[in-house]
């Protein structure tokens, strides 16, 4: 009876827990979900009970909770994310990570000719999507990567409509050819950035269409493009048509810029107190006569608070028929309008873009048909308004009531004619010029896929892409303009044509041999591209002309019309083979046979090699770590080439027809003549070698996660203008191969989550670079007394540059006479050190002084995420850099003031610190540290998420640019497009708000 009993019990306790175990069926089961990529909430997505229809979504905050039983397993999905799912295994909180199911966001790296995952990646390449670009007002392409990638310097022009930027990766690797790396746009490598009638080539581009950017530093990575990837490659992927149902998506944007401060100059005042002064110590009231009352702000008057508007409207999503067949699609148009922040300076430009991506033949036959078109309308202000706005004479009104020369004031002679060789008023240069330019541009690529019905492993593809712009300039000059009181008036106008043409055929073959746990893939490529220019379709007119010397009207209104056309050709072969071992051991190896008309036919084929392998230690040592998410070495070399820079056929005797300002006379007529050019048999490629040696990390669920890379980068065969000997050759320089540099340095780049919370997240992204530059040789034979090649010129005086490149220094550094200073630290006018002992003051006393390139470049950027909160700040900076003051070295002096032609100007501030009477050009003085912290953009944004209980989002945003500069450089902007500050335009502060609207 007793073991009855037991047996009893047994099975009651066994009833008991198959009854509790019954009743987890009542469990609730909550959770956060997020972006796995950087923790942000991920709203929207359907939590599934697996073998049931239990569903829930998650909120704003990616919250959700469920009822589900212990050895239940939830399933997460959303159109936005993958699928993913999870065993519940007991618990009553359970959060989820979800990836984007756009390629591009899933660690899917886009590369030279094709993709790859990003742990398989073994070479230097930074991806940016566009959820990371850089925020606020961006009207061109490149801006998006400000401070975002290790080791990319991106310097914008400044505030001018539509203007462009300075792009360094790496430092750079060419003495006097081409340093810009090569853009790839959708598989399509465009030529250059330049295209008369467009401020900024890259702004026909519309951000907006932009959905990652890929930046690839080392040589391994770029060796694929070998001919012109020595200074890097920068691949640009616009976006790609959508899944599901279509979805339409608006954002509009108002933005407000303002010149933040002011170059510093003296007031009219001052200008009146100096030139009494003078008088009083000269006894010559000459100047004094000449003063005016007023206290003009010349600056003032040149320029205005810029408005812009960029709406943008595009469409995505995926047409069906009723037979199976799918057209993934994306259509966009964008409007863009933007004043600059001089008078008279505004750039307009329609864009539009198609992408289609339909398959074929049950998904064997893949097509991506990407067509963008711009086109652009500018009226460029005379920047030379800048300058006069600095030196005009500030005791004199703008406007000149007697209504002579247009109305406004102008230094005129005793004949009341104007000055030569006075400053115009800023003003008048500005508004009775008419600069107008047109640039219309299309890019259109179709890329096939053709995977091989009998043999899936093999694919057939085709690139074709074509690459169209037209650019036209009008210009005009009033006849009543004291610039061209001569001529009374000018009229110009000019046009360029270029064309680009791509034939990429290749063959690629993957394969997965897990039998031998083995993939491997290779490419065989063969590619053709060739470019034309048409530069300069010139025509221009003298309304009417010249005085003569009896003062009577010589009239010359014949047209000028000049057309110079050039053409260049590439033809390659390029092969690759990628292995993979275990998914531990990755090998690459690419080589590249170029071949370029601007060669002699002896040296017109370079060969271009790289190796690049990768070491996976979390899958050798730490697979079963959830610590270690990942930990990857990798190592890579290779060669690349550069060709920019070189005219074609550069490498043979030429005659070329002089221009219409170079004329013989015969009678009436003149005849133009047929010249030698310079040229060298000889030229070859400049090549560049390139180590690398990084390491990938991610720690604690990826809250910490970056890389390091080690670089050295050496150049030789250089293409540098040297002297030429005279009577050697048909001009006093040639372009020889004569140059050695090398580029070394270390890029960190750290992304960490410090916070990640139900209803707060913080990402934070810091990264540095480190590079050091050095020139080891600069000619082919030694050359005694050799003192370097001059670059780097100034205004101010004949023929003067403050840059020099030298051996074993960096390129370039200021080559400047040192400055003596009394026992105040205030500097001695006129007086240098005697650095050769000769007992002279001359330029054989000259010395390298510092830099203009940074030894650091470093950019951060922080987002909090607060429930339906956003805010983001980005900054960027360098340390290292020095800026040539040209400015106060032109313009610091008592001749500014008082010129000795006999006119009133204006000077810097800086002259009431020197006192110096004449400029001194030369001087170490002006060169000053321009390391510097830019406080780039503050943005604030709300989710309002499904507004109106529909489908529809709202989101809205704030940002504030260019907030502010930590410096000790005393000039206008210590970033410096080139080391020597001189007149650029000034960078504004802009104020934007915006909407975006998904519907």
């Amino acid at each position: 009876m007793k073991i009855r009993l037991k047996q009893v019990l047994k099975v009651c306790i066994m009833l008991i827990f198959a009854g509790l175990s019954a009743t987890s069926f009542a469990q609730t089961v909550t959770g956060i979900v997020t972006d796995s990529k950087d923790g942000t909430p991920a709203a929207g997505v359907t939590v599934l009970l697996k073998g049931t229809k239990t569903a829930v979504k998650t909120d704003v905050s990616g919250a959700y909770s469920i009822v589900a039983p212990a050895n239940g397993t939830l399933v997460f999905s959303s159109v936005s994310f993958g699928t993913e799912q999870a065993a519940v295994g007991g618990r009553s909180i359970l959060n989820m990570k979800v990836t984007t199911a756009n390629q591009q966001l899933q660690d899917v790296v886009v590369v030279a000719y094709g993709t790859k995952k990003k742990a398989d990646l073994t070479g230097a390449v930074t991806a940016v999507s566009a959820k990371d670009f850089q925020k606020g007002s961006i009207n061109s392409t490149e801006q998006l990567l400000q401070g975002k990638v290790a080791g990319l310097e991106i310097t914008t022009g400044g505030g001018a409509a539509g203007g462009g930027s300075k792009i360094r990766i790496r430092g750079g690797a060419s003495l006097t050819a081409s340093n810009d790396p090569l853009i790839v746009i959708d598989g399509v490598p465009v030529e250059g950035n330049e295209l008369k009638g467009s401020p900024n080539y890259l702004g026909t581009i519309n951000p907006n269409d932009i959905e990652s950017i890929s930046v690839l530093k080392d040589a391994a990575s770029t060796v694929l493009y070998g001919s012109r990837a020595s200074n890097g490659v920068i691949l640009i992927n616009t976006k790609k048509g959508g899944t599901g149902k279509t979805q339409f998506n608006f954002s509009s944007k108002y933005s407000l810029s303002k010149v933040g401060d002011f170059i510093k100059v003296l007031t009219g005042d001052e200008v009146r107190k100096i030139i009494t002064e003078e008088a009083a110590i000269t006894g010559d009231n000459k100047f004094k006569n000449l003063l005016g009352s007023a206290n003009t702000n010349w600056q003032d008057a040149i320029y205005q608070q810029a408005a812009g508007f960029d709406n943008n409207l595009s469409v995505s999503g995926t047409l069906k028929d009723g037979f199976g067949f799918k057209l993934p699609y994306r259509a966009s148009i964008g409007i863009l309008s933007q004043d600059g922040i001089i008078k008279t300076n505004n750039s307009q430009r329609i864009s539009g873009s198609l992408n289609l991506s339909p398959k074929f033949f049950n998904d064997h036959l893949s097509v991506n048909l990407a067509l963008k078109y711009s086109t652009q309308k500018t009226r460029f202000a005379d920047e030379g308004a800048v300058g006069a706005a600095v030196s005009m004479n500030p005791t004199q009104p703008i406007y000149d009531a007697s209504g002579k020369y247009g109305g406004y004031y102008e230094t005129l002679q005793a004949d009341g004619k104007p000055f030569d060789l006075a400053t115009r008023n800023p003003l008048a240069i500005l508004e009775l010029k008419q600069n107008y330019g047109n640039a219309d541009r299309i890019i259109s690529n179709i890329q096939l896929d053709y995977k091989l019905h009998f043999l899936p492993d093999l694919h057939v593809m085709a690139n074709l892409g074509v690459d169209d712009a037209y650019g036209y300039s009008n210009y005009s000059n009033a006849a009543n303009s004291a610039s061209d009181y001569k001529t009374l008036g000018r009229h110009s106008t000019s046009s360029q044509k270029k064309r680009n043409r791509l034939i990429d055929l290749s063959l690629f073959y993957t394969k997965d041999l897990k039998n031998i746990k083995s993939k491997i893939d290779i490419l065989a490529l063969h590619s053709y591209q060739e470019f034309t220019t048409i530069n300069n379709e010139y025509y221009s007119t003298s309304l009417s002309s010249t005085y003569g010397d009896n003062g009577g009207l010589i009239l010359d209104s014949k047209p000028q019309y000049d057309v110079y056309k050039s053409e260049n050709r590439i033809e390659a072969y390029v092969g690759r083979v990628n292995y993979t071992y275990d998914d531990k051991y990755l090998f690459s190896a690419s080589i590249r046979r170029d071949a370029s008309a601007k060669f002699a036919e002896l040296f017109r084929v370079g060969y271009f090699p790289g190796i690049s392998v990768g070491w996976k230690l979390k899958n050798e040592f730490f697979k079963n770590s959830s610590k270690i998410n990942e930990l990857k070495l990798r190592a890579s070399y290779g060669v690349t080439g550069n060709q920019d820079g070189i005219n074609l056929y550069y490498y043979q005797p030429l005659y070329s027809g002089s221009s219409s300002t170079a004329q013989y006379q015969f009678g009436n007529n003149f005849v133009g003549f047929q010249r030698p050019e310079a040229y060298n048999a000889d030229l070859k490629w400049e090549q560049t070698a390139s180590t690398n040696i990084g390491l990938d990390f991610a720690i604690l669920n990826n809250r910490i996660s970056g890389s390091v890379d080690v670089y050295n980068k050496e150049t030789k065969d250089q293409l540098a203008k040297l002297p030429a000997a005279p009577g050697a050759n048909f001009s006093n320089e040639i372009l020889v191969n004569a140059g050695n540099q090398t580029n070394k340095g270390i890029e960190v780049s750290l992304n960490l989550i410090p916070v990640r919370s139900e209803n707060f997240t913080w990402n934070l992204n810091v990264n540095g670079a480190y590079n050091e530059g050095k020139i080891t040789n600069l000619l082919k034979s030694q050359v005694p007394n050799f003192s370097g090649i001059p670059v780097g010129g100034i205004a101010g005086g004949t023929g003067n540059s403050i840059l020099h490149l030298l051996v074993n220094s960096p390129a370039p550094v200021f080559y400047p006479r040192q400055q003596v200073y009394d026992a105040a630290g205030k500097p001695i006018e006129g007086l240098y050190s005697d650095n050769n002992r000769d007992g002279k003051n001359s330029d054989d006393d000259r010395i390298s002084f510092k830099k203009p390139n940074a030894d650091f470049l470093f950019g951060l950027s922080s987002v909090f995420t607060i429930q339906n909160f956003t805010l983001g700040v980005a900054a960027h900076g360098q340390v290292g850099n020095y800026n040539y003051n040209n400015f106060n070295s032109n313009n610091g002096t008592l001749t500014s003031v008082q010129n000795s032609l006999g006119f009133i100007g204006n000077a810097s501030t800086n002259y009431l610190d020197t006192r110096f009477k004449k400029p001194q050009y030369l001087s170490s003085y002006y060169i000053e540290n321009a390391s510097f912290f830019r406080l780039d953009n503050i943005n604030l944004g709300y989710n309002f998420g499904a507004i109106f209980k529909t489908k529809t989002t709202l989101v809205l945003n704030a940002s504030i640019q260019n907030v502010l500069v930590v410096t000790k450089y005393t000039g206008a902007d210590p970033e410096s497009t080139g080391g020597v500050d001189n007149n650029i335009y000034p960078r504004p502060r802009i104020i934007s708000f915006g909407a975006n609207i998904n519907f």
